[in-house]
């Protein structure tokens, strides 16, 4: 009995794990294996293709309910998923090479405030600022903003730094406790990746009610994703001697994102939001940028900064009060799924990218 109340816990934890993991890994990969973003990028969705194929096959024999999708139909997937998934992947991973793992997985605490803001505009997104919980919901968005400038702008001066150990990868230190231009500029990247991929998850609300059958609008994103990756690659990166895969880190870390992250996880995630709901989920984001720092000056030799700190607090700060304003407001129109369902949108989707899972 104890096992089972404590399993959503147990399982928010390993996402949150997971999270971190892939993007320790990817920076190891891309930083000190010297793998281009763009092959990484085209291998890590080939693996989500092929591991979700099975069940969106299945599923798709199974519903009857499902309707057939127009030419038009997948052309619009197809941009889609180009501009929110493989734009995004590239631009977040080519900024990874010049920033940290840390920074990769605090940085996703800004996702909420950009679909925030966007869906205000649209008018998707009601904003009342006379009430508490909508002068909650923009604290949150300034602190959220406010956090992701710090964390590009500022580096201040270093906390903790193991780089005097025996150096295993000396081009991955070198890229992550580079000059401040460099960490401007992958910031900077990164955070156009967010954007992107913000925009991504706007769409996918109108998207699941034009295209019913979510397991099979996640296939077909990433597939499409797949190939536009597959094309950008190819033009970036011609000589096929880039493309081969041995038994090497490079190999783990694509299987380990494109199934374990973007299949088991994201399956997970929507478990955990089902049982204890999208807010509870999102509780627990900062525990994976807590653990990427750790693991990160501990192994990869990466210099923790105070910038990086006052900007993953001020991430964090901006975080909570976001969804404390969204959860005041739920309760306050008594219905708490209209409170969570763009959220869940959100947090079933994010960390890692992982609807595209992100």
């Amino acid at each position: 009995m104890l096992l089972r109340k404590q399993k959503p816990y147990l399982a928010v934890m390993f996402i949150q794990l997971s999270f971190a993991g892939m993007f320790l890994l990817s920076k190891v990969t891309i930083s000190g294996s010297g793998m281009k973003s763009p092959i990484f990028v085209a291998y890590r969705q080939a693996f989500a293709a092929v591991a979700l194929a099975p069940f969106a096959f299945i599923c798709t024999k199974t519903s009857a309910t499902t309707p057939p999708l127009s030419c038009l139909a997948y052309f619009k997937l197809f941009v889609i998923s180009s501009y929110g998934i493989t734009l995004t992947l590239n631009l977040s991973f080519a900024g990874l090479k010049y920033t940290s793992a840390t920074f990769a997985t605090a940085i996703l605490n800004i996702v909420p405030v950009f679909v925030f803001v966007m869906s205000v505009i649209s008018r998707v997104e009601k904003l009342d600022i006379r009430e508490w919980h909508g002068m909650a919901k923009v604290l949150g968005t300034m602190f959220g903003f406010l956090g992701a400038m710090v964390f590009t702008f500022y580096k201040g001066p270093s906390l903790f730094s193991s780089s005097n150990s025996e150096i295993s990868h000396p081009d991955l230190i070198k890229s992550s406790n580079g000059s401040n231009k460099d960490w401007i500029k992958g910031s900077s990247l990164m955070l156009a990746g967010q954007f992107t991929w913000s925009m991504w998850l706007t769409m996918q609300g109108p998207l699941l009610k034009q295209y019913p059958g979510k397991l099979r609008l996640t296939f077909l994103q990433i597939g499409f994703s797949c190939i536009s990756a597959m094309i950008y690659g190819a033009s970036m990166t011609r000589d096929i001697s880039w493309w081969k895969l041995g038994w090497n880190v490079s190999l783990l870390t694509v299987v380990y994102c494109g199934i374990i992250v973007n299949a088991l996880v994201y399956w997970l995630q929507a478990w955990v939001v089902e049982k204890k709901g999208a807010v509870f989920s999102a509780n627990f984001g900062p525990f994976a940028t807590i653990f990427a720092a750790i693991v990160s000056a501990i192994f990869l030799k990466e210099t923790l900064y105070m910038g990086c700190v006052i900007g993953g607090l001020l991430l964090v700060v901006g975080l909570y009060s976001f969804l404390w304003g969204r959860r005041k407001e739920a309760q306050q129109n008594l219905d708490p799924s209209n409170g969570e369902a763009h959220l869940e949108g959100i947090i079933t989707s994010t960390n890692g990218m992982e609807r595209d899972e992100k």
